[in-house]
């Protein structure tokens, strides 16, 4: 399957035909992570995380799984310093 995310020295690309809904996509452009999913109204979602402990976290392990568990932990850890 064609990845429906992809990075150029301009820009990303964003195919969203390609995507499927609720499955989180992401890629690295810039030192900074850009999370998309299409959700179930076929709606386009774009985040972009510039913290850089999230970023190495997914320059070093990609997998979706591994990715939302650490989004997961970052938000409780920080909720918990508020």
């Amino acid at each position: 399957m064609t990845n429906p995310i992809t990075t150029h020295d301009n820009g990303i690309k964003i195919k969203p035909e390609l995507m499927e809904k609720e499955k989180l996509y992401h890629c690295i452009f810039q030192d900074k992570v850009l999370l998309v999913y299409k959700d179930s109204q076929d709606v386009l979602n774009c985040y972009e995380i510039e913290e850089k402990e999230l970023v190495e976290k997914v320059k070093q392990n990609s997998d979706n799984d591994s990715l939302e568990k650490f989004f997961e932990e970052y938000i409780e850890r920080e909720d918990l310093k508020h």
